[in-house]
């Protein structure tokens, strides 16, 4: 028996097929780290959130879908001339986030070349601003002012530029050639003054040394001639006082005593005749018997001394008898 389709079969069919499309059309399912904007008749009207969203099927339409999580854009090498005219290659990355996903979709038109456009305009601006060596090393000064520049003109589009970094900053050849004889000219000229220092003060350290030896040894010089005067001193004084003694013998009446004086200052004089610094032969008329004479007058001057002491050291000296003295000559 065949099957008999009738037009209410047919009708709940074509129900059931409008109910299925319908219900696909309006159950929409948004990934995590997604929004999608909903447009009313070509309006914006909401935006469905990460999950399972529902939309009027042929009233409403999904209008953008857009990416709320942090994105990374690269930055194309650019030339840019520096405040000194120089050339140099630059090139960076742009880390950004969308916040509203409406102003992200509908304040501006292809974000990504916007945000590019801007950061590669603010890059020029900012570094053409700087000399060469302040670009290549405040890095950091130039990527905080990037940041603020580009961050304050996005705001109105939804989103938050949350770092940008320059990747590389390349000069000519030729100047880099001529940066590297400058830094090695600069390492030449420290290294001079600090040696030209160091002999600065080698020089000083051995002036306070000579000055020093100089004080020591000037203070030795006169510790020296004090001490040699003080002797000079002391042997004068003696001298003058055994002076003085022999003068008091010879005023008692001490041959003796005139014995000792002359005898002392004739050995003195042979003394210094022998002593001369001179190799030749010196003849002088000197009798040896005065010479013995003289001696054994200085020898009764002590005997006499001595025995005048045992006996109590009563005044006066003896006087000299008929001995025959160093200056008398032997009888014929």
């Amino acid at each position: 028996m065949e099957a008999v389709v009738t037009p209410f079969t047919i009708f709940v069919i074509a129900i059931v097929v409008v109910v299925f499309l319908f219900v696909i059309m309006a159950v929409k399912s948004v990934p995590q780290g997604y929004e999608w904007t909903v447009e009313r008749f070509g309006r914006y009207t909401g935006s469905l959130k990460p999950g399972l969203g529902f939309i009027v099927p042929f009233i409403d339409r999904i209008g953008a879908k857009i990416n709320m999580m942090e994105s990374v854009l690269d930055v194309p090498t650019q030339e840019v001339i520096t405040k000194d005219n120089a050339m140099v290659s630059v090139d960076g990355v742009v880390f950004y986030q969308v916040l509203e996903a409406a102003k992200a979709a509908y304040e501006v038109n292809n974000l990504e070349n916007a945000i590019l456009n801007l950061t590669m305009t603010n890059i020029r601006t900012v570094m053409g601003s700087m000399d060469l060596d302040e670009l290549l090393s405040q890095r950091d000064k130039i990527n905080a002012q990037l940041l603020h520049v580009v961050d304050d003109a996005t705001q109105p589009w939804g989103m938050k530029v949350t770092r940008i970094e320059i990747k590389d900053i390349a000069p000519p050849r030729d100047l880099v050639d001529s940066m590297a004889r400058q830094m090695k000219a600069e390492r030449e000229k420290r290294a001079q003054i600090l040696e030209a220092e160091g002999s600065r003060a080698a020089a000083i350290l051995r002036a306070e040394g000579e000055k020093q030896s100089a004080i020591l040894e000037a203070e030795g010089e006169r510790e020296a001639a004090f001490r040699q005067a003080e002797a000079r001193e002391r042997l004068a004084e003696a001298e003058a006082k055994a002076t003085q003694m022999v003068s008091d013998a010879i005023a008692k009446g001490s041959v003796q005593a005139v014995n000792y004086f002359l005898g002392v200052k004739y050995v003195e004089a042979l003394q210094m005749v022998a002593s001369a610094p001179n190799q030749k032969l010196v003849m002088i008329p000197l009798d040896a018997a005065n010479v013995i004479g003289a001696l054994g007058g200085i020898a009764e001057l002590a005997k006499d001394a001595m025995q005048t002491r045992a006996v109590g050291g009563t005044g006066g000296a003896p006087s000299g008898g008929g001995g025959s003295g160093p200056w008398q000559q032997p009888r014929a």
